[in-house]
């Protein structure tokens, strides 16, 4: 059972992935590609977490940790960066 839970999340966030990077690579705006790029981070945060439920371990919690600050600290900078470009 746990292995094709496994097999099941790796597909579903693979397909995610795969539609994160897309939005990076077509979107039309700045806005576009920080929300895809946003999107990319919440699926490794996701996909690092369901491993480590798999598993059964938390040695990964820094990991996600900074995953999630450096995800919230680039979110700010781009908006910021986006409001003074538009000014």
């Amino acid at each position: 059972m746990t292995a094709l839970l496994a097999v099941v999340l790796t597909v579903l966030f693979s397909v995610t992935a795969l539609l994160a990077l897309a939005r990076i690579y077509r979107g039309p705006s700045l806005v576009d590609r920080v929300v895809g790029a946003d999107l990319l981070l919440s699926v490794m945060l996701g996909a690092v977490g369901a491993e480590a439920a798999i598993n059964r371990h938390a040695s990964t919690l820094p990991v996600l940790v900074v995953l999630s600050l450096l995800g919230f600290v680039g979110s700010v900078a781009m908006v910021r960066f986006a409001v003074r470009e538009e000014a």
